[in-house]
């Protein structure tokens, strides 16, 4: 059965446009969990547009649920991480200007510098994710890294029009799929995904979690968090 892992991030978008107390993440997090979610995620972001540190501390008191903390791969990141003593961990790129992930993490290209930090996270236990793009190469390297998981940008394949622009995206993430199950990774996939394109990645052989956010919380506006919640745990399964 497919996991669904649910980011909160948008809820605290949304508060701090008028930098208060609401709408409150942690809630937003308790109300997902309660409606089924299987995880919560959270990006903290180094600038700290939406989640805040004192977000990511409250979460790790209250939810039931495994947090998942995206985070860039820098040494600040990296000291809140320990500090919080996290069960899990997705590094993932981050650029001040972008409005949000625009793809994966070179893992090639900064292998040296992640294996180092991958090997101090594990070490405290911490379950280390790498979210990059549906490329051999780099599913390859991040099992030589020693991670636990990748994450799969779903980013173009969610942007392609359907037909076969999207169907040849798709078949970029079933051939990378393919390759962390062979590397003995354990396979998530998230971004862009939602209502509509959702199924198709759910059921790729191996999917055990995907992780899905700015659909979710667009789908609340109209209907609540819980129903939004329920019909996409619906779909992916």
């Amino acid at each position: 059965m497919v996991l669904l892992g649910v980011n909160i991030d948008h809820v605290a978008t949304l508060r701090q446009q008028r930098k208060g107390a609401v709408p409150n993440p942690v809630h937003a997090a308790q109300v997902a969990e309660e409606n089924g979610a299987d995880g919560i995620v959270a990006h903290l972001r180094e600038d700290r547009r939406h989640i805040q540190e004192r977000d990511i501390r409250l979460l790790r008191q209250v939810l039931n649920t495994p947090l998942s903390l995206e985070m860039a791969a820098t040494p600040a990141m990296e000291a809140i991480a320990l500090d919080l003593q996290l069960q899990r961990v997705c590094l993932v790129p981050e650029k001040r200007q972008e409005l949000t992930t625009e793809g994966g993490l070179d893992v090639v290209g900064h292998k040296a510098r992640l294996k180092k930090m991958i090997g101090r996270l594990t070490a405290k236990s911490i379950e280390v994710s790498l979210f990059i793009d549906p490329d051999a190469k780099q599913v390859q390297c991040a099992q030589s890294l020693g991670a636990y998981a990748v994450e799969l940008h779903t980013g173009r394949y969610a942007d392609a029009p359907e037909g076969p622009a999207q169907d040849k995206e798709f078949t970029k993430l079933l051939l990378a799929a393919d390759v962390a199950l062979g590397s003995k990774l354990r396979l998530h996939a998230g971004h862009g995904l939602d209502y509509r394109n959702v199924r198709r990645v759910a059921q790729i052989p191996g999917m055990e979690e995907l992780n899905i956010g700015f659909s979710i919380i667009a789908r609340a506006v109209f209907t609540g968090l819980g129903p939004a919640v329920r019909e996409m745990k619906e779909l992916i399964h």
